[in-house]
């Protein structure tokens, strides 16, 4: 079943929403990739949010660049958690994205993540870990990762000075 959807507002975002992707896909995690506009489609928005419950999905992973209003809108038309990543933009590196997405006005809450690559990838790991609280199986998952995480940490060394 569905458990997340990934939206971007254009195919040129999936450069950096596929880091979400991929980490979904590692913790075999089901979810939908689409492309959703809030400017260009925003019927299509309206429809993907209100029927976002109904469909199973338990998180909403958004990226968007420039305005970045994809994330928001979503938040305002579903109570399914919106997780916004802001996709870097050509002339303002990704900062008006993240200012977009992160302003969201009391009572409309999306989850903001770090500009780009980073970002995508710890929104799929927060939205797994949401998953996680009711799935043991995966809790478990989630905690091998870590793991592993602390475990190549701690397995780094730094050159000699010479």
């Amino acid at each position: 079943m569905i458990q997340i959807g990934l939206v971007m507002g254009s195919n040129s975002d999936w450069e950096v929403m596929q880091h979400a992707a991929r980490q979904l896909k590692a913790f075999g995690i089901q979810f939908e990739a689409r492309v959703v506009s809030a400017h260009r489609t925003p019927d299509l928005l309206y429809e993907y949010a209100e029927t976002a419950e109904a469909r199973g999905l338990k998180a909403i992973i958004a990226g968007a660049g420039g305005a970045a209003h994809l994330p928001g809108m979503l938040a305002a038309k579903t109570t399914v958690p919106v997780l916004g990543v802001p996709v870097p933009s050509k002339y303002l590196r990704g900062e008006d994205s993240l200012l977009s997405i992160v302003q969201m006005p009391k009572g409309i809450p999306v989850a903001t993540f770090a500009i780009g690559e980073a970002g995508a990838a710890n929104a799929a790991l927060f939205a797994v870990a949401m998953l996680a609280n009711e799935m043991p199986e995966l809790r478990a998952k989630l905690n091998r990762f870590r793991e592993q995480q602390k475990s190549t940490v701690l397995a780094m060394s730094l050159p000699e000075i010479v």
